[in-house]
């Protein structure tokens, strides 16, 4: 892998990781209502140069970094099929990237409708979106890759999980939109490190049998967020606080399995890093 493909890589992810929590809080702050059925002109301001308030700023700079974002991803993925990367990356950004114009139709809808499948198709597109840009930055770091990265990584995702059951949507704590994005931000780090912890388990002779906790627990996760922040009434916050704490319980048993590796004499092979 180049260098310079690595760093696209990341970009990619940490630019997505960015814009899903800045839509989360123009949604959450009803930044969208400044344009009501003026999409896309919004209250008219040019480009986002002018906007006429606080609301219409956030609306119009979630505008900029989505289009940023969106020609980094375009950029990332034409470089991987000019030959910096395996088929599997490949397929990734692909798929990353087929579904950036279903998310822009997506966006305009949330403002235009607002509609309960409408958010919900929005946020499985932007969970999408960023698994495919993870994956691919995880295989692309993947020859960098050691053993005690590897167990950090898995001890992270259930430390995140545990941040999100306090930040349940209307559990515990008022949902306002700085703890959404909070929520979101361990939400979306809980995810990546599943994922991490899915592609790398087995490297450098860690576990492999990690990968199938961390597997469920990162489909777990992808639901979550899917939904989060549309969570309501009693029923519907048992459901996500025991969703929650399934994917916890998930977590825990992939790093354990990672940490208990080498003392009872199981090595993983290793699997090759892309094709």
């Amino acid at each position: 892998m180049e260098s310079r493909f690595r760093r696209l890589t990341a970009l990619s992810a940490a630019l997505t990781f960015v814009l899903v929590l800045l839509g989360v809080y123009t949604a959450a702050a009803g930044a969208g209502l400044t344009c009501g059925q003026r999409w896309p002109l919004c209250d008219g301001a040019v480009f986002g140069l002018f906007p006429a308030d606080w609301a219409s700023f956030i609306e119009w700079f979630h505008r900029l970094v989505a289009m940023v974002t969106g020609f980094v991803i375009l950029g990332t993925t034409v470089e991987a099929f000019r030959g910096a990367a395996g088929r599997r990356t490949q397929a990734a950004l692909a798929i990353a990237t087929l579904f950036l114009p279903a998310q822009i139709i997506l966006g305009a809808l949330t403002v235009t409708q607002y509609e309960w499948l409408v958010l919900t198709l929005h946020f499985v597109t932007a969970a999408t979106i960023f698994a495919g840009v993870v994956l691919a930055a995880l295989w692309a770091h993947d020859d960098r890759v050691t053993a005690r990265l590897v167990r950090l990584v898995a001890l992270a995702v259930p430390v995140a999980i545990a941040a999100m059951v306090v930040l349940n949507p209307r559990a515990f704590v008022d949902y306002r939109p700085a703890v959404q994005v909070a929520y979101y931000a361990v939400g979306l780090f809980a995810f990546g490190g599943a994922l991490g912890t899915v592609v790398w388990a087995g490297r450098r002779g860690t576990d492999p049998r990690a990968r199938l906790p961390a597997l469920a627990c990162s489909a777990l996760l992808f639901g979550l967020l899917a939904v989060g922040r549309q969570v309501y009434g009693t029923t519907g916050i048992y459901l996500s606080l025991a969703t929650t704490g399934v994917a916890l319980a998930l977590s825990v048993v992939g790093w354990w399995l990672l940490r208990q590796d080498g003392r009872d004499g199981s090595r993983g092979r290793g699997v090759p890093s892309d094709d």
